[in-house]
């Protein structure tokens, strides 16, 4: 029986669930198309990375003797979509079945459960067995629960997996190391330079093809370096292990002027378009530890990011969509600000983690929440595009890693259902754990006025608008009880000077 097998620019694994059981005669279809590359503003670097990696990952499958359909952005017949590309090869080579693996959107699981009827043809989605946790044993972990905390999950996936356990208990005594991670910045860190690879032929070709199409596109190509094959992808975790992971832990939320790097691992894009595992990348920081190269803090922190948040947001989206993606429970309405993509602004924080967002495609996790993204929740800006800007800009970026981080954990957008508090905060947060305030217009100290931090006044208003909101949250009684106690002028002042900011923004 042949058998067409499509594999997603997402999916580039060999043990990927739609080419096991590959026949003679079986061909895989693989497609650049311009519905997947524009339907939002991706970055350059985003689809110039994918784009590589798919002709490396296509060229691999060439050497093992796999047929293939490659189809090129600027191939002439290129329909520019999936499904058009799907018929085409249909037409071409009349299977007799489609097998796919399931996608890690909804909107193409929706349209992939359309096929059936569209090609008049038997297709086959398998789970995607990459992941360590599938949707089916995430739905039966959440069924009953009254709240799906991830800390809860975690400690089940680590007893199941067992990983960094002796028997059924953690190594060390303790299920996480926080209390000694989270260190804010300190002058004389030297974070080593990032990983790069030297772009090949095959990269110097795509990158002609998104300067060509793309060049109106957010970002730019300058000094792409990112790896686009499993060999570079294994040499940046090599590389994550010896030289970041044993000073992880500790500076994992520091955020230092001009260094957008750190001590972070950036194999996100790695992971999310399959040319690293999950469960390769656990067991390598685990034998770190074991080795005695890398400290339990560091390592536990690090496998936290992976085997619980990473599986957990999975889990949440698609147990929820697509309710998930319309989440407003805070009704924030306003659009986001023009500096989202220029970098216009006076606040250094905000203008460096766009800027470096802008040159790399990358930011870090606290960047993301508690710069760019504690911005966004304090003003209220409308989810939707919130939603859209952090899914186009960064080159590990997919809808279900994406969406819950954004609508859930930044935006308290879904009310509470991942979240158990908005991670709201003032300009007091980004002075401790950043050195953005050094190099700063307005002055973090300041509370109102002219010259005060936005960050300050803004983090009270966003308290006072949605008090009918989060006053009944347990977590947030010792604000709002501060708020009861302030004097009347003081929170005039708030809402001016809010009001006169918000009001700056286009």
């Amino acid at each position: 029986m042949s058998c067409l097998r499509l594999v997603l620019g997402d999916q580039l694994s060999p043990s990927l669930a739609s080419l096991r059981d590959l026949q003679a005669g079986d061909v895989v279809l693989m497609a650049e198309v311009a519905e997947e590359a524009g339907y939002v503003n991706h970055h350059q670097k985003k689809i110039a990375f994918v784009f590589s990696a798919m002709r490396h990952f296509a060229d691999e499958l060439r050497r093992k003797d796999v047929e293939l359909i490659y189809t090129e952005y600027d191939d002439t017949d290129n329909t520019g979509s999936l499904a058009g590309e799907v018929r085409r090869a249909i037409e071409r080579l009349s299977p007799e079945r489609l097998i796919l693996t399931e996608p890690g959107e909804f909107r193409l699981y929706q349209e992939f459960n359309t096929w059936k009827d569209t090609f008049n043809l038997p297709v086959e989605i398998r789970a995607d067995t990459r992941f360590l946790t599938s949707i089916e044993a995430f739905s039966a972990w959440a069924e009953g629960r009254k709240s799906l905390r991830m800390e809860f999950f975690y400690r089940e996936a680590r007893r199941q997996h067992q990983i960094l356990m002796r028997g059924d208990e953690p190594e060390g005594g303790q299920w996480n190391y926080d209390q000694e991670n989270r260190q804010p910045p300190r002058d004389g860190l030297n974070p080593p330079p990032p990983f790069r690879v030297e772009p090949d032929e095959i990269t110097r070709e795509v990158l002609d093809l998104v300067t060509k199409h793309f060049s109106g596109h957010f970002g730019h190509l300058e000094h792409f370096g990112y790896g686009v094959c499993r060999e570079d992808a294994l040499n940046a975790l090599d590389v994550f292990i010896e030289e970041r992971l044993p000073h992880f832990g500790t500076w994992q939320d520091a955020m230092v002027d001009g260094e957008p790097w750190m001590y972070h691992a950036h194999i996100g894009l790695y992971l999310n378009a399959g040319l690293l595992l999950p469960i390769e990348v656990i067991r390598r920081a685990e034998q770190a530890w074991h080795d005695g190269t890398a400290p339990l803090n560091a390592v536990e922190g690090f496998i936290r990011q992976i085997l619980g948040w990473r599986e957990y947001v999975r889990g949440i989206y698609w147990l929820t969509m697509p309710d998930y993606a319309s989440a407003n429970a805070l009704e924030a309405d306003r659009p986001l600000p023009d500096f989202y993509w220029t970098a216009d602004t006076e606040m250094r924080c905000l203008q460096q983690c766009v800027s470096e967002t802008r040159d790399n495609a990358y930011a870090h996790h606290i960047q993301r929440l508690m710069v760019l993204g504690n911005f966004a929740l304090l003003a209220g800006i409308d989810p939707a595009e919130v939603n859209a800007w952090y899914l186009a800009v960064y080159a590990d970026a997919y809808e279900w890693v994406e969406l819950p981080n954004v609508s859930g954990m930044t935006l308290y957008a879904d009310g509470g259902y991942l979240a158990s508090k908005p991670y709201a905060a003032s300009g007091a947060y980004i002075n401790r754990m950043s050195t953005y305030c050094r190099h700063c217009r307005y002055k973090v100290a300041a509370k109102t006025g002219q010259d005060a931090c936005p960050f300050n006044y803004l983090y009270w208003d966003f308290l006072i608008r949605n008090k009918d909101k989060l006053k009944t949250n347990p977590r947030m009684g010792m604000p709002y009880r501060t708020l009861e106690r302030m004097a009347e002028d003081k929170i005039a002042a708030i809402r001016d000077d809010s009001q006169r900011f918000l009001d700056t923004l286009r």
